[in-house]
């Protein structure tokens, strides 16, 4: 085989748009361990969940640095200042107010809400750019995972009853999902230019720095990490593997795939959060949960069955 022709062949193969699905996918399942992780580190230390969003982030910039030339990353900021600095404060934003709506309002209605409303809007999003109404398969599969979510989460979550304020919880889990949406639309931007690693230092440096304001305020035992191996390794986890691979991941994935395809593809999240809590926690898994799980997991399965093309 020609040099040119194994060229052709590996182009191909990187940015076709079943690879965008596989890669969003992995990046749905790395982030399911987060729940898991985030609880052994709340009981084993004082930071708060800002806190460890902080740290995750900053990890994750700090391992990816390295690995990136100066110029390169020079050279994406001066071609995208702006889209580049939203892509990054989004990335914290969502963050901070998932947090947010799960201290006001509890984890069912924040998770349910926040992740729910990110594929409806960005589906409406690209229906109104394309100015036609969704076909039937999109439909399906947003109306399949947004069911799928809220029986997973409300079987498996903490009940909206004991949420100090609901109402402003719930505000805060929309405001999150519009985040979320919004954010998935400029990254997705900023996916065509610039290369994911590139793009994923610079999102998780910007995001680390507007996430550090947040995690101060609630003092410094929020921020403060005993130096225990345990506690450090589960943190270094965090922001190698859920973090700087997750959006690398998820970020390569969007140069192929379109922003609601990929939130859907995204709630295999919550679906891996709940098995892997499961194996490793021993929680029971109650049979709406299990429901749920099934409309999910159709959900998921069938952007892998539709003849696709690359989205612009």
């Amino acid at each position: 085989m020609s040099t040119t022709s194994s060229t052709s062949t590996t182009s191909t193969l990187v940015h076709h748009p079943r690879t965008g699905l596989l890669r969003i996918s992995a990046a749905g399942l790395l982030w399911g361990t987060t729940g898991v992780v985030v609880q052994l580190l709340h009981q084993a230390t004082t930071l708060s969940p800002v806190g460890i969003g902080f740290y995750r982030l900053a990890i994750a910039a700090l391992v990816l640095l390295p690995f990136r030339r100066p110029r390169a990353v020079l050279a994406a900021l001066r071609t995208a200042p702006l889209g580049l600095l939203a892509t990054g404060i989004g990335l914290g934003a969502y963050q901070a107010l998932y947090f947010v709506a799960v201290t006001l309002g509890g984890v069912s209605i924040a998770t349910v809400v926040s992740l729910g409303l990110a594929p409806v809007v960005l589906a409406a999003w690209e229906t109104a750019r394309a100015r036609t109404w969704p076909d039937g398969t999109t439909t399906a599969t947003v109306i399949a995972g947004v069911l799928g979510l809220s029986l997973i989460t409300v079987s498996t979550g903490q009940p909206m009853d004991g949420a100090p304020h609901p109402g402003l919880g719930l505000v805060a889990a929309i405001a999150c999902g519009l985040c979320y949406a919004a954010s998935t639309v400029v990254s997705r931007q900023q996916a065509q230019r610039i290369d994911a690693m590139t793009l994923t230092t610079i999102a998780t440096g910007i995001g680390a720095l507007a996430l550090a304001p947040l995690a101060l305020l609630g003092g410094l035992t929020a921020v403060t990490v005993p130096l225990r191996p345990g506690s450090l390794l589960m943190l270094i986890y965090l922001g190698i593997v859920t973090t700087a691979l997750a959006y690398a991941l998820f970020y390569a994935g969007l140069r192929t795939t379109a922003g609601s395809t990929a939130a859907i593809l995204t709630l295999l999240e919550p679906l891996a959060a709940a098995l892997f809590a499961v194996l490793l926690l021993g929680e029971a898994l109650p049979l709406p949960a299990l429901i749920g799980g099934t409309f999910l997991l159709f959900a998921i399965v069938i952007p892998y069955l539709k003849p696709i093309h690359a989205a612009n």
